[in-house]
């Protein structure tokens, strides 16, 4: 399948850090309060995109975050099904699996998100929230925007980034405040907008028409905490397994379970003599 994937650079340092077998994609001087989706949304609203064909933009983070090199991207994309819409190229199965969705981890992840989440959503999917009735598994869940689609899903995906990057410029109400808000990340902080937008793709495939999905194996690639991806491997095979039953066949009962096995495996990491289990499952990843 015939795919063009760009890789962004920020400045000198970042260029020198790409990987030469993807397209680089200069963000220079523009605009890092919005970090990948500035250039993206510059790319898909400037360029003339042919509809079968796949199109990438990856962080400069790509190698670190997935241990994945152009060549292998390259070869796992001629090798796909001719009629998929999205490839993902996901790391951090442990987290995917752990938490109900992707939502949920951002909350976690980013004390204080949570509210805002539900406001954003409401507004771009009517009726749908964070709340127990939805759960994502590792097919449906994309971390740091590591996808390639063809134009149709992008053209789905920019339109409804686009509510969010409105009102944020706007800046007109309590709502793009808060999207404008700095929230902790590498020990730092990066605008709650940023990683509300980064979640999106996986919203419209858990929850919009059914995109033919086609994805790398997630549980190969490196977790965003070792120690709880080689302790509790099986738990978290389980946990994923019921979640995409759960979507699959529609049945809440799996998602139930989901929950209770949740609980169960939460207190196991959390008895007292567990000290390890807590270092690492609240560090950052996202960008």
């Amino acid at each position: 399948m015939k795919h063009n994937i760009y890789q962004i650079y920020y400045s000198e340092q970042s260029r020198n850090e790409l990987d030469p077998g993807f397209i680089a994609l200069d963000n220079t001087g523009q605009r890092p309060d919005w970090r990948e989706y500035w250039p993206m949304r510059r790319f898909l609203l400037e360029e003339t995109l042919e509809e079968d064909v796949l199109y990438g933009f990856f962080s400069p983070k790509f190698k670190l975050k997935t241990g994945l090199d152009s060549a292998e991207v390259h070869a796992f994309l001629n090798d796909a099904p001719d009629d998929v819409d999205v490839v993902t190229f996901s790391p951090f199965y442990d987290q995917a699996a752990y938490f109900a969705n992707i939502f949920e981890h951002a909350a976690w992840m980013h004390p204080g998100i949570g509210p805002l989440i539900d406001e954003v959503l409401e507004l771009i999917a009517p009726g749908q929230n964070t709340g127990t009735d939805f759960v994502m598994s590792s097919f449906e869940t994309i971390f740091c925007n590591y996808l390639v689609a063809k134009p149709a899903f992008w053209r789905r995906w920019l339109k409804d980034c686009e509510q969010i990057f409105q009102i944020a410029e706007a800046g007109a109400n309590k709502l793009a405040e808060q999207l404008n808000m700095p929230v902790k990340h590498d020990g730092d902080g990066a605008p709650a907008k940023v990683f509300i937008i980064e979640r999106i793709a996986s919203l419209i495939i858990a929850t919009q028409r059914p995109w033919r999905v086609h994805c790398f194996d997630s549980m190969t690639l490196p977790p965003q905490n070792k120690w709880l991806a080689e302790h509790y491997a099986a738990d978290l095979i389980a946990l994923d397994a019921l979640k995409f039953t759960a979507n699959a066949t529609g049945n809440p009962q799996f998602a139930w379970r989901f929950f209770e096995l949740r609980l169960r495996l939460y207190e196991k990491i959390h008895q007292p003599n567990d000290q390890a289990a807590e270092s690492g499952q609240g560090q950052d990843q996202d960008t």
